[in-house]
C-alpha cells in the first residue's frame, strides 16, 4: 500500500530525514519507534503532504504522492491524526466529527462513518454537544482519532497516540486502534514505547537521528534483548 524509497526531509537548512526507505503493507499496523526530536513524526507529515522540502519517492497504491497537496493525498486515502490533537476548540463534538469529512471522497459516506464512529467511541458520542475545548486530554485524542476516522481514509497516519495520557486511556486507545485495523484499515503509528500498541504490530522500525535502525517483525524486535530494554519499555 505504502512504498517509501530513499525519502530526505529538510527545514531550510536542516536534513532531518536521510535516505529513509521503508513499506506498509495493506490491513497492517505499523509502529516506527524512536527518541523524541529524531524525525518521526516528520516522517508522517512527509508522507502527508504536510512539509514542503523534500527529495526520494512516496508511493500510495502504486501513485506517487510525495510533493502533492495535503487535500489531494487526503483525497486519495491518506489521512494524518496529529500528535497535538489540532481540534477546534469551540466547536462541538459532532461539528470537529463532521469537518473530518470535509474531503470529496468522504462526504458520501458521512453517515456510515459517523455509525461507525459512535460504535467504537460510545462514550464520547454521549457528549456531542460538549465543546472540544472542555475535554480532557484522553477524551480529545479520541476525537482526533475519531475525526481522522471521519475522513473514510484507508491509510491512517497516527502520531503519538498514547502521548501524555494515563494509563487508563492508553489502554482504551490500544483496543480501538486493534478494533480499527480489524475493519480493514492500515494504521501507521510513531510513538515512544507503549507495550500494547507493540503487541499488535506486524511490522516494527525504529529511528534515530532520521534515519532506519531497525526494521523487522514484532518477534525479531522482542526477541533483541537491546531493543526491549531500551525502545520497547519492556
Amino acid at each position: 500500500m505504502l512504498k517509501i524509497n530513499k525519502l530526505n526531509t529538510y527545514y531550510g537548512e536542516s536534513h532531518i530525514l536521510k535516505d529513509v526507505s521503508l513499506s506498509v503493507g495493506q490491513g497492517q499496523v505499523v509502529i516506527m519507534l524512536g527518541p523524541n526530536g529524531h524525525g518521526k513524526s516528520t516522517l508522517l507529515k512527509s508522507i502527508c503532504g504536510l512539509v514542503e522540502k523534500i527529495d526520494g519517492r512516496i508511493l500510495y497504491d502504486g501513485q506517487e504522492i510525495a510533493g502533492l497537496p495535503s487535500e489531494k493525498i487526503v483525497n486519495l486515502g491518506v489521512t494524518y491524526i496529529a500528535e497535538n490533537r489540532e481540534l477546534f476548540p469551540y466547536m462541538t463534538v459532532k461539528e470537529n466529527l463532521k469537518l473530518g469529512a470535509y474531503a470529496r471522497s468522504a462526504r458520501a459516506s458521512e453517515k456510515k462513518n459517523m455509525a461507525w464512529v459512535a460504535s467504537l467511541f460510545p462514550k464520547l458520542m454521549q457528549r456531542h454537544n460538549q465543546m472540544a475545548s472542555t475535554m480532557s486530554g484522553g477524551e480529545a485524542k479520541m476525537l482526533a482519532i475519531a475525526r481522522g476516522l471521519m475522513s473514510d481514509a484507508d491509510l491512517l497516519c497516527i502520531d503519538e497516540p498514547a502521548l501524555g495520557l494515563q494509563p487508563s486511556y492508553r489502554v482504551e486507545i490500544s483496543k480501538i486502534i486493534r478494533e480499527i485495523s480489524k475493519q480493514g484499515k492500515t494504521v501507521f503509528i510513531v510513538e515512544q514505547n507503549i507495550p500494547q500498541l507493540i503487541e499488535m504490530a506486524d511490522k516494527i522500525y525504529i529511528m534515530e537521528e532520521g534515519a532506519i535502525s531497525f526494521e523487522g517483525k514484532k518477534e525479531d524486535a522482542l526477541n533483541n534483548e537491546q531493543l526491549r530494554e531500551i525502545f520497547l519499555g519492556l
